[in-house]
């Protein structure tokens, strides 16, 4: 390991555990289709409280309690994170079946910028390929089953980083290949009940960082050959809660809380929806710690977690030849994430903490001291970086205002910020991607106006914010190069050495990537779909058209309406109203194939935003916390109301549909306006956010209790808001949809709502996709979920 990485060392981390191979994963066939053939829509004509003998072999004494303290009453640490060699399984030059209509997306490129490492469906599954920018052929680097998540090629162009998710499930790997296909390996994640997320490189490519989630309770115990480890019930299973340890197969909640819950009223505040133009309360932050031995050494210890799971983030030379180094450690914490290492190795710049909460966090380390801490936005977890000489630090941040703007903060010697200036900022837009090139002398930013994106590039002259309060204020800035997108939105910005490569995505067109030759104009890679492919012939994508609703309490609302091809414009025609997830997240004017075989099934799509989404302000985000989602719900109703009177919805044939949060709100709907729809489709939505927040992952537990309420101080609260406290309103037909390994929201909540309605002679239907977590990623399945959900709807709108 180089010098810079051989800094961040602290104390002898020379030890390491023996690695351990990989068990074969056998998935579950409880509610899912046969082995061998896709999920079909199934009846519950079995209790989703049977479980098969080898779900339940994975933990015997059902308690999910932490392994054994030690004298000193510290819980013995797992160990950091081990390299597993894996055989070659980089594909031939080109797919043996090949999508024509397919995406790309997240590039990384390689030192000289004349390659790129990238994400393509073009096989039925995320996978991670490389290929010149401006030529082919391309190459498939892994040709495995599981899903590719992030993709990092290493500096000095020696490694290519990315990230899976076996089995199709919540939990990830971060592995390492050569660009050649060669010496692939797992760095973190291989072992039961763990899960690995992607930092940054060492800047000379000695070495990655990557974050290692500690389970709350003992590690799955070795399963028999042939059965699963990442399915069952289980640290990482869907069916016991992966946080708690509880058993989940008995039914609904029996109204006990977690004990993790227990004792923890005050560690969670619900904040109104008021302006972020002040400094705001001051929100409790987890210490950022690292012990004097590191995990992973003999006698490393971690203190015990009281609630989520414990995060430590090392450097791991793929290479093998130095031992994993810790970097930081945090207790009870959502989220965290190297996001930048100085030259010399001395500063660490980290992402910590839950949705809305977030907050960067700069790290000396050599005396592992906190040196600063600033709020940022939530988004893209890449939130900033050091200058070159590690003697500023640029940030994307909302810290004391609405929108997030680029900061940038002088560092004395010590990595202390002298002063804040605002070196990029846009009334009533958000700062949603920013990324400097390797010489760290031009910024490319991307910003977020009303869905859309722009973006700007600030040359070196351009960096001139003076402004030096303490508190960010707007600084000035000379003129900036703006340039003209071919799509919408863009998903990602990397830098190729002396040109750019962005991941774009469109209302037309799938995603793809293109790159800057002349730094100005964008040109489509030869191995990213084409416009014509993007859907078969025929029947061309369509466009949206904003509508702009106002909520009865007057907060101004936002959304895209699509218009099935082939009707008049004023003739009424059914709409299915699609509700996004997150809450945070935003309805974006891209290609989306289940909108597309909705609108080709003669049925219109509104797709709002409702108060809780991002890209409107931090005022509107946090309109929707605590009793606000009771408005949330209201806005669904009048969203309704004005694709009726302002658009061409029939008001009879009306339908709810929505994915994640969507999903609940789809849930909530059809109990809260029993009347308004004629049928829902909710995708992987919470039914009750009692049971809910037992089976949930520690991590969304943590920005759930911010959102909806603390699971025992605002019991009551979360019972009104219940779906599932509301099932004899229930009128219309639902139609669930879920993936087996999601344990996120796990499937028992679209089971428990299916029950109940079926009992009161509601027709319900279950659809439970197997190889699948909260993400539909295989071709295969997904196919299947848009035309079973388009089935649907058409049946019920138009039969």
């Amino acid at each position: 390991m180089a010098s810079n990485a051989r800094n961040l060392t602290a104390g002898d981390a020379t030890a390491r555990n023996p690695a351990a191979e990989p068990v074969a994963q056998h998935p579950s066939d409880i509610g899912t289709a046969d082995a061998g053939r896709p999920a079909t829509v199934r009846s519950q004509e079995r209790p989703t409280d049977e479980r098969p003998a080898e779900r339940t072999e994975e933990r015997t004494d059902g308690t999910g309690a932490p392994p054994p303290a030690g004298s000193d009453g510290l819980t013995a640490a797992f160990a950091a994170p081990a390299r597993i060699p894996l055989p070659d399984a980089s594909g031939p030059r080109d797919a043996p079946t090949r999508l024509i209509a397919h995406g790309c997306w997240y590039p990384s490129a390689d030192p000289s910028g004349t390659r790129l490492a990238f994400i393509c469906d073009r096989g039925g599954v995320p996978q991670l390929w490389t290929g010149p920018a401006d030529g082919e052929p391309v190459r498939l680097l892994d040709d495995g089953p599981d899903p590719v998540r992030e993709v990092s090629w290493s500096p000095d162009g020696r490694w290519i980083a990315y990230t899976t998710a076996p089995g199709g499930g919540e939990h990830t790997r971060v592995l390492c290949v050569r660009p050649d296909g060669s010496d692939r390996q797992i760095l973190a994640g291989a072992e039961p009940g763990s899960s690995a997320h992607l930092g940054c490189w060492a800047h000379d490519g000695s070495a990655v960082t990557v974050t290692v989630a500690v389970p709350t309770g003992p590690p799955a115990p070795a399963s028999p050959s042939g059965s699963d480890t990442t399915s069952g019930d289980g640290p990482s299973g869907t069916g016991t809660g992966r946080g708690f340890g509880l058993d989940l197969g008995s039914g609904l909640s029996d109204g006990r809380l977690p004990d993790h819950w227990r004792g923890r009223a005050g560690e969670t505040e619900l904040f109104g929806p008021a302006p972020h133009t002040d400094r705001g309360p001051a929100l409790p932050s987890p210490a950022v710690t690292v012990g004097t031995t590191p995990i992973g050494a003999p006698g490393g210890t971690l203190a015990a977690t009281a609630f989520g799971d414990g995060l430590s983030a090392y450097l791991v030379d793929p290479d093998g030849v130095a031992a994993p180094v810790l970097i930081a450690a945090v207790q009870d914490a959502a989220t965290l994430r190297v996001c930048d290492l100085s030259r010399d190795g001395s500063l660490a710049l980290l992402r910590r903490g839950p949705r809305g909460r977030r907050e960067a966090v700069v790290l000396r380390t050599a005396d592992h001291v906190t040196t600063c801490v600033l709020p940022v936005a939530d988004g893209d977890p890449w939130i900033g970086s050091f200058s070159p000489r590690a003697d500023a630090l640029r940030l994307r941040s909302n810290a004391h205002r609405e929108f997030a703007v680029l900061l940038t903060a002088e560092l004395d010697p010590d990595g202390r910020p002298l002063g804040w200036s605002t070196v990029a900022a846009r009334e009533g837009s958000d700062l949603e991607l920013l990324r400097y090139t390797r010489d760290g002398a031009t910024a490319v930013l991307a910003w977020n106006i009303r869905g859309m994106s722009d973006v700007e590039i600030l040359d070196p002259d351009t960096d001139t914010g003076t402004d030096t309060d303490a508190r960010p204020e707007e600084g000035t800035g000379s003129a900036s190069r703006h340039i003209s997108l071919p799509h919408e939105v863009v998903t990602r910005v990397t830098d190729a050495n002396s040109r750019l490569a962005l991941a774009l995505s469109g209302s037309r067109r799938r995603p793809g990537i293109w790159w800057l030759p002349d730094g100005a104009t964008p040109v489509r890679t030869p191995w990213s779909s084409r416009d014509e492919d993007a859907v078969p012939p025929g029947r061309p994508p369509v466009r949206p058209v904003p509508l702009r609703p106002t909520a009865r309490d007057g907060l101004p609302l936002n959304g895209w309406y699509y218009r099935a091809p082939g009707r008049a414009p004023g003739e009424p025609a059914p709409c299915v109203i699609h509700l996004h997830g997150g809450p945070e997240d935003q309805e974006r004017p891209v290609l989306d194939p289940l909108y597309h075989e909705i609108l080709g099934r003669g049925l219109d799509i509104f797709a709002p935003d409702v108060r809780g989404s991002s890209g409107y302000g931090r005022s509107f985000v946090d309109a929707d916390l605590g009793r606000g989602r009771f408005a949330a719900l209201d806005d669904v109703a009048d969203c309704t109301a004005h694709a009726v009177l302002a658009g061409p919805a029939d008001p009879s044939r009306l339908a709810v549909m929505g994915r994640s949060y969507g999903g609940y709100l789809t849930f909530a709907s059809l109990v809260w306006h029993p009347d308004l729809f004629r049928t829902g489709v909710a995708v992987c939505g919470m039914s009750d956010l009692a049971t809910f927040f037992e089976g949930t992952e520690p991590w969304i537990a943590q920005s759930a209790a911010h959102k909806y309420g603390h699971p025992e101080r605002d019991r009551e609260l979360l019972r009104e808001l219940s779906p599932m406290t509301r099932i004899d309103a229930l009128r219309a037909p639902v139609f669930a949809v879920h993936g087996e390994h999601d344990t996120n929201v796990p499937p028992r909540e679209s089971e428990q709502f299916v029950r109940a309605a079926r009992e009161r002679g509601v027709p319900a239907e279950l659809l439970t996709l197997r190889e699948e977590g909260h993400d539909f990623l295989r071709a295969d399945n997904r196919r299947l979920f848009r035309r079973a959900a388009a089935d649907w709807l058409q049946r019920h709108l138009l039969g």
